[in-house]
């Protein structure tokens, strides 16, 4: 990946968890109700992830103002990615899961492939070098 591609895909993977916890933080109770799932008995337990979702996406647009430079924060934003996916198909898998959760999960699953492409796209160039 060359380094305009690189910034591209942070900035667009800090938009799109910054938005997502934004949305999260501020219309939990309308999202759950659009997709009819119960919300959690107290707010904090999706205002605390969202939060979560808020800080990576500022990490990544962080990554985005000098990929090559912030190599090292990339593993940060693969293990969130990862964490996601696993517990999203696992449990879709193993005991069933509200589907508003899947869509999300195939959008990390995508961000994790790309986060890693990146690092190896970078480190492969270093070690070039």
């Amino acid at each position: 990946m060359n380094t305009k591609q690189l910034e591209r895909l942070f900035v667009v993977a800090g938009l799109y968890d910054g938005l997502l916890g934004l949305s999260f933080l501020l219309a939990h109770d309308r999202i759950f109700a659009f997709f009819e799932v119960a919300p959690p008995n107290h707010p904090a337990y999706v205002e605390f992830p969202a939060l979560l979702l808020m800080i990576f996406g500022a990490l990544f647009v962080h990554i985005a103002t000098d990929p090559k430079r912030h190599r090292n924060l990339i593993p940060y934003g693969m293990a969130l990615k990862a964490s996601y996916v696993f517990l999203a198909f696992w449990y879709h898998a193993t005991s069933g899961i509200p589907a508003m959760w899947l869509p999300w999960a195939w959008m990390d699953l995508g961000f994790l492939f790309a986060f890693a492409y990146a690092w190896w796209s970078i480190s492969k160039e270093r070690s070039a070098t």
